[in-house]
């Protein structure tokens, strides 16, 4: 395969953005919606096998930096559709594919806003995992791409399709509590520890290390600082507080509107586990809203949460409460009030195959879908906003409108985040 500049990317990425899509105009009968997968992990694996529950999606390609885990998505391509895609480890070839409507970009963090702003260029419409980027600079970039591009964009935290979460939000959102003023939500996780202190080494067989480092400074392989694990380190994610926080938050700020935090602070650390990753093990941040207080709180290693339970939502009002976990949500009445009774809602279906059906429903629709680029890009700079607090040790003051830390040099340089060359990031604010 030739050479592909990024140039002659940016290029053919103007031309494609201009001629429109004619399978999403008037599909025929059997028109079917051509996805192509970048990042064959789990989630990308698990998403792809949600997306092929649906007869009107086909996969004619996947895209990874290892062949073990192409391998893995070409058998289950087989499987469900009785034809193997074609396998690339550059994610600029998916995007320079006619026979791709979309794309599903499951990648490390630090690989979400390149695929996803080229691909929005090149006029694809793209289902992206959370949280949107690994920086709210990129989340910005991404942002910026889908609007000016008219791409429909959804990012990946299908909670935000719940049944059972939306009727809690409109519950709380009814005035029924009163005024809230104050959230709280939690993880306690007793599935993620401690992973030891690999030395380093050589990567493994079939795989395109420097192409897996991309924009991300260049360290030598350690097989802690690789697929599953590189969410513990800052160079490609942000822990717990953007992965697991992002779930959460997204309920909160789904039933508390999309007002921006003014002031942030953050405390906690490596306080249980020893190894060599970097993210804290148990933290708690407390952002400052206009009108409300947000707590989060996260401990890997396990715990109960304060309902009992490893995680969950926590809303208080004058009137009441409303608990949301994975059980379901319930009201719980404040006594001296006796405004309100006791409910307990079981817990629906689960919620990804309706987030994925949104999000393809949409590209025939190009109505916005529920967790579109303008709610992804606010879920995700509140959780970034927690670790700038935590990561610089002071309370940061926030300016939503310029996307600007306004008290603290250093915390404001992490709003953005220097690529490593010869990767470029378009529409960015920060160099």
């Amino acid at each position: 395969m030739p050479s592909f500049t990024r140039r002659q990317f940016l290029h053919t990425a103007a031309t494609a953005a201009s001629v429109p899509y004619l399978s999403y105009g008037a599909p025929g009968p059997n028109a079917k919606i051509r996805v192509g997968l970048i990042g064959c992990g789990g989630m990308g694996i698990g998403d792809l096998e949600t997306f092929l529950t649906y007869d009107d999606v086909d996969c004619p390609i996947v895209c990874d930096i290892d062949d073990a885990r192409i391998a893995k998505a070409v058998e289950l391509v087989e499987a469900q559709r009785g034809h193997k895609p074609d396998t690339v480890k550059d994610f600029r070839r998916v995007i320079d594919r006619q026979d791709v409507d979309a794309l599903l970009v499951a990648t490390p963090d630090h690989w979400h806003a390149l695929p996803t702003v080229y691909g929005c260029q090149a006029g694809k419409d793209v289902y992206c995992e959370k949280p949107l980027a690994k920086t709210i600079d990129e989340g910005r970039a991404i942002f910026e791409a889908a609007r000016q591009n008219k791409r429909v964009v959804q990012m990946g935290t299908q909670w935000r399709s719940g049944d059972s979460y939306r009727e809690a939000v409109e519950y709380i959102r009814s005035g029924k509590l009163g005024k809230i003023r104050s959230v709280r939500a939690w993880a306690y996780l007793d599935w993620v520890g401690g992973i030891g202190r690999p030395t380093d080494g050589e990567p493994p067989a079939g795989v395109d290390y420097e192409m897996w480092l991309g924009p991300a400074p260049r360290r030598p392989f350690n097989e802690n600082r690789f697929h599953f694990n590189f969410r513990w380190f800052w160079d490609y994610a942000g822990g717990l507080m953007t992965d697991w926080g992002v779930h959460l938050l997204n309920i909160c700020l789904w039933a508390q509107g999309l007002e921006s935090p003014t002031r942030v602070s953050s405390s906690g650390g490596k306080l249980a586990v020893d190894d060599n990753t970097e993210t804290p093990d148990t933290q708690v941040a407390v952002f400052d809203f206009p009108t409300y207080t947000l707590v989060w709180e996260h401990q890997m290693l396990g715990g109960l949460g304060p309902n009992g339970y490893p995680h969950g939502m926590y809303f208080s009002g004058l009137e009441g409460a409303v608990l949301i976990d994975d059980r379901g949500w319930e009201v719980i009445p404040e006594p001296k009030r006796k405004s309100l009774e006791a409910e307990k809602h079981p817990a629906g279906k689960d919620a990804r195959p309706a987030h994925v059906r949104n999000f393809l429903d949409c590209l025939a629709s190009r109505e916005d879908p529920v967790e579109n680029v303008t709610v992804g890009h606010h879920v995700s700079t509140v959780a970034h906003l927690g670790n700038l607090a935590f990561r610089t040790g002071k309370e940061i003051h926030w300016d939503a409108a310029a996307e600007r830390v306004t008290n603290d040099a250093e915390a404001d340089a992490l709003v953005g985040a220097p690529y490593r060359a010869p990767w470029e990031l378009p529409y960015r604010r920060r160099t």
